[in-house]
């Protein structure tokens, strides 16, 4: 499967920035990476801010095969699901596979709270304004009708992102 496939990274541990870009070469055949956000918390609001970024990527596996990957990688990057909405080192959500809708006990695609959040709709809309397959909405428009308030601020590029 060739692109079409867009996941949210998100980090409030430790070296964040560190932690996204580990997370990025693990997942590999990244096309496309939005700007890095920060974020307050969002649902448990006593814990550190997050860094947000948006890829999309290519893959071969179908999407329960993806959902397995990335749950590896989590693990192996040191993620504990202890809490809802709780600190950890990574995140990473399927936002959409390509057009595909699926509901699952494991997995629904689209991510079923993307609409009602701006630290996934801000970066997703740098890197795609696709429709939502099951909304019927531009990820553009999404946005523009979201109700969340969560300030959502690009970090500055890095020096080797300015120089290329």
């Amino acid at each position: 499967m060739e692109g079409g496939i867009f996941l949210l990274l998100g980090s409030n541990l430790g070296d964040r920035l560190r932690n996204l870009s580990e997370a990025r070469n693990k997942i590999g055949s990244v096309v496309k990476s939005s700007p890095v956000y920060t974020t307050a918390a969002w649902g448990n609001t006593s814990q550190p801010d997050f860094l947000n970024q948006v890829v999309e990527i290519n893959s071969r596996l179908f999407p329960e095969e993806l959902l397995r990957s990335i749950l590896d990688i989590e693990a192996a990057m040191g993620r504990k699901r202890e809490e809802k909405w709780g600190s950890r080192i990574i995140d990473i959500d399927i936002l959409f596979y390509q057009d595909i809708i699926l509901k699952t006990p494991d997995l629904v695609i689209p991510h079923p709270e993307m609409q009602n959040r701006r630290f996934v709709l801000v970066p997703l809309h740098d890197v795609t304004n696709k429709v939502h397959p099951v909304l019927n909405k531009t990820v553009g428009q999404l946005l523009k009708e979201c109700k969340d308030t969560l300030e959502v601020k690009r970090l500055p590029p890095l020096r080797s992102e300015q120089s290329s």
